[in-house]
């Protein structure tokens, strides 16, 4: 089976989030399924000299956007054994950034378009085209609409992913002929409460609707969560299905991790945790004690719960905790950490912005990792903690109710609390606290965590099955 996935971005090549990890690593698990897989992404002016020396000039042609008719080139490159395919516009995409410009919406509904006019020029016909997030929401859009009538296109099966329902594409009408060239006829399909939506677009298009985390796709029925779309995803319900995204075991490997100060695995850790917690409070400039060290790397905004996490800061550090903080984002969060760091030094560590060998060295020398999250469509960072042997404290809510278990039973992998309350994530952590004064237990806690399996290897079999129905059905 031949399967096309879309994206706006991946890693090696760019990333913000956590949909450039997905990408980055699913298609290489599908890949190894002996299917044909091929990632096609804009060609940004970000992706680093060295990766962009190995892409090969595949073709060019235009392509319209509204009344205006734009370059696009081609170009491809092999890594990890996927094909990736760049769609190069330097007026689009020679940028500082990948997103935030006041033409995003231009942006992405020429990659979109582009991407099915690539396909009428190239060597590669798919049988499945995985689209992903708003970005790429219009593939589907465009393909019912325009394309079906070309018999290379005729059968091909779409599926789309939601990653993060609150970012969804809205813009005013004016897009429509000035951009998008949709006509009033067919308006209907990306209209949503008075104004253009991309992912409602997708969601009516395409032949499959997935999201992050079977919790997700309950939840997103839901008001609360859906940011305006629960009603057309009620309507949309048999074709929607949760699938728990994995992470890349090649690149999260404690036994190989060449950033940590010592490797360690699950049959050998206390050493070389030991030793990545020395070097994690040599990097954050905090004393080195026998003290639990709460680990959150994160963005610093409202729905990832760092509402909840100032809220209780100074109580947890008043039980002997330290804190390590990794992110940025809203800059009332940037200056509170950055207060109290000031105000607890050598027990409060702080860096605001990311840096991914940072990341690792706090996965790997943390003790508990917070993720007291008011949405989590899926999370990924509590997957990594686990693979380093941090045992997470999590709110149940997404993937993470679908990914930690709570440890009171004596089964768990990690600490959780259902409640959006300061108080219940206090309680969550004071009882991390006690597994990890009763040594015994913890060592167990930790060998359980490093035990734990959330490869892509289920997770892509899941994703086979669901191309195979389409497949099947064409």
């Amino acid at each position: 089976m031949k399967i096309l996935y879309c994206a706006s971005e991946a890693l090696p090549f760019a990333m913000s989030g956590g949909l450039g990890d997905v990408a980055g690593s699913l298609p290489k698990a599908l890949c190894s399924k002996e299917n044909e897989v091929a990632v096609v992404l804009p060609m940004y002016g970000t992706i680093p000299a060295s990766l962009r020396d190995d892409f090969e000039f595949v073709t060019d042609f235009t392509v319209s956007v509204g009344w205006r008719s734009q370059y696009c080139g081609v170009f491809k490159t092999l890594h990890n054994g996927v094909t990736y395919y760049f769609i190069d516009n330097e007026y689009y995409f020679k940028r500082d950034t990948l997103y935030g410009f006041y033409d995003d919406g231009e942006r992405f509904a020429f990659f979109s378009r582009a991407i099915i006019d690539m396909l009428i020029h190239i060597d590669f016909t798919p049988d499945i085209i995985h689209t992903n997030d708003w970005q790429t929401a219009l593939v589907s859009v465009y393909l019912n609409l325009y394309y079906r009538h070309i018999e290379k296109l005729a059968l091909i099966k779409t599926v789309f992913t939601i990653h993060n329902i609150q970012y969804q594409g809205k813009y005013g009408y004016e897009m429509l002929t000035e951009t998008l060239s949709i006509n009033e006829l067919n308006c209907h399909v990306i209209d949503l409460d008075n104004c253009v939506n991309f992912m409602k677009g997708a969601l009516e298009e395409a032949d499959k609707i997935t999201t992050v985390s079977p919790t997700y796709a309950q939840e997103i029925k839901d008001p609360w969560f859906a940011h305006g779309l629960d009603g057309v995803l009620r309507d949309k319900e048999y074709k929607t299905c949760g699938i728990l995204n994995g992470i890349d075991y090649d690149n999260y490997n404690p036994e190989i991790d060449p950033i940590l100060t010592a490797n360690y695995s699950k049959k050998a850790f206390k050493k070389g945790k030991e030793a990545c917690k020395q070097a994690l409070c040599e990097s954050f400039n905090i004393n080195y004690e026998s003290a639990p060290i709460i680990g959150i790397v994160t963005r610093l905004v409202g729905h990832k719960g760092v509402d909840l996490i100032r809220h209780e800061a100074r109580r947890l550090l008043s039980e002997g905790f330290q804190l390590v903080i990794l992110g940025n984002g809203e800059a009332e969060y940037e200056d509170f950490f950055n207060q109290l760091c000031s105000e607890y030094p050598g027990d409060v560590g702080v860096y605001i912005g990311f840096k991914p060998d940072l990341a690792h060295i706090v996965y790997a020398g943390a003790d508990i990792f917070l993720m007291p999250s008011k949405s989590e469509p899926c999370g990924l960072a509590q997957m990594v903690a686990l693979r380093y042997g941090a045992i997470p404290v999590v709110r149940e809510t997404g993937g993470l109710a679908d990914s930690i278990t709570d440890s009171g039973d004596g089964t768990g992998n990690g600490f959780t609390f259902k409640t959006y309350n300061g108080d219940d994530m206090f309680d969550a952590c004071l009882r991390a606290k006690e597994a990890y004064e009763n040594k015994t237990y913890w060592n167990v806690l930790v060998k359980r965590a490093l035990s734990s399996d959330f490869s892509w290897k289920k997770s892509a079999e899941s994703y086979i099955a669901l191309y195979n129905e389409l497949y099947i059905s064409k």
